[in-house]
């Protein structure tokens, strides 16, 4: 499975912060693979390491044509760290991970199904979801 990436900040010590659509955000180490790949040397350069940015689609993050790691990797060796917005995300994001129109999770605050300021909420033109309340109503994403 795919874990779209919503973000990525590099931080000290050449660790990256990485916050996923579905709301986990993940702390992951870069320092093994300067040992385990030579390419990825060219990153102990702090200016080269802080130009990290998601690549186009989320799934995977880069540095520069030849310097890059994929979502699984950082979601499968990131470590998992909690934050305030855990299990919150987007309800962009939540219609893309569940296969679902937008209209159809409108539909569901409108209707209750999904409750205004409990199972979201919106901030300012975006309305945040809990994933708890998507998979209570819509199960476990495909």
């Amino acid at each position: 499975m795919f874990h779209k990436i919503k973000s990525v900040n590099p931080l000290n010590d050449y660790k990256l912060s990485i916050i996923f659509a579905e709301g986990i955000t993940k702390i992951y180490d870069v320092k093994p693979l300067f040992i385990k790949w030579p390419i990825f040397n060219e990153l102990k350069n702090v200016k080269l390491f802080n130009e990290v940015s998601v690549d186009k689609g989320g799934y995977g993050i880069i540095w520069n044509d030849y310097i890059d790691l994929s979502c699984d990797e950082l979601y499968e060796n990131g470590k998992t760290i909690t934050t305030p917005f855990d299990d919150l995300m987007a309800l962009s994001d939540a219609t893309e991970i569940w296969h679902l129109n937008e209209s159809t999770l409108r539909k569901a605050i409108s209707y209750g199904k999904l409750i205004n300021g409990i199972d979201v909420c919106k901030f300012g033109k975006q309305w945040i979801v809990s994933i708890k309340a998507m998979k209570r109503e819509y199960g476990e994403p495909r």
